[in-house]
């Protein structure tokens, strides 16, 4: 070991150990829910089964690609009856931001959601629905 080879070899070893630590740790770390989101943060008050009624709020099926304030049978406010707003997912992400900021005076009250993995979750499990 005079000429430091061990010490490489070992300290190459205690390396790749530690990096593929991380990687097995960054793979296991868990996935934000977006089902676990949408039923703690927004069943309350919004279905997204097909067929169902809506709630407090309008139903949420099928809402990528609609028009806001489209969905029948649901008194939406003026603010949101006049905006130009199409359900993308840009415009979701700007809505669970903070609804007023997209579309000041939509009666939708949320504190909003300030996680950015947790928006991409919720979002990803509406377009799913």
């Amino acid at each position: 070991m005079k000429d430091g080879f061990g010490v490489r070899i070992l300290s190459f070893g205690v390396t790749t150990v530690l990096g593929l630590l991380a990687a097995s740790s960054a793979q296991a770390a868990p996935a934000v829910d977006g089902a676990g989101l949408y039923k703690s943060r927004c069943q309350a008050c919004h279905s997204i089964a097909p067929a169902a009624s809506n709630g407090v709020g309008p139903n949420l099926a099928g809402v990528f690609g609609r028009k806001a304030a489209a969905a029948p049978r649901y008194t939406y406010s003026p603010a949101l009856k006049a905006s130009k707003v199409v359900w993308t997912a840009q415009a979701l992400n700007s809505w669970l931001i903070r609804p007023q900021a997209l579309v000041p005076g939509t009666k939708m009250m949320i504190a909003g959601i300030a996680n950015p993995a947790e928006r991409d979750a919720l979002i990803a499990f509406l377009k799913a629905h």
